[in-house]
């Protein structure tokens, strides 16, 4: 996967897997380089983005509403 990842999602159960599995690739990408944390951006109710950042500590994880 390339990072950063805009997902849409149909429904509620699969925003749950595709989220688990894009932030499971993140944390893989994150582990290889150890500089960057990932962030995980809501957009709107079925829209997100998952992204290597380097303003997220490494081994870490945060989630931002940007609507």
């Amino acid at each position: 996967m390339n990072f950063p990842l805009t997902l849409t999602v149909a429904d509620r159960q699969s925003m749950d897997s595709e989220l688990d599995a894009a932030v499971s690739a993140a944390k893989a990408r994150a582990l290889a380089d150890r500089r960057h944390g990932i962030l995980v951006t809501r957009h709107a109710a079925d829209k997100f983005t998952i992204s290597l950042s380097e303003s997220v500590p490494f081994g870490l994880t945060r989630e931002h509403q940007a609507w």
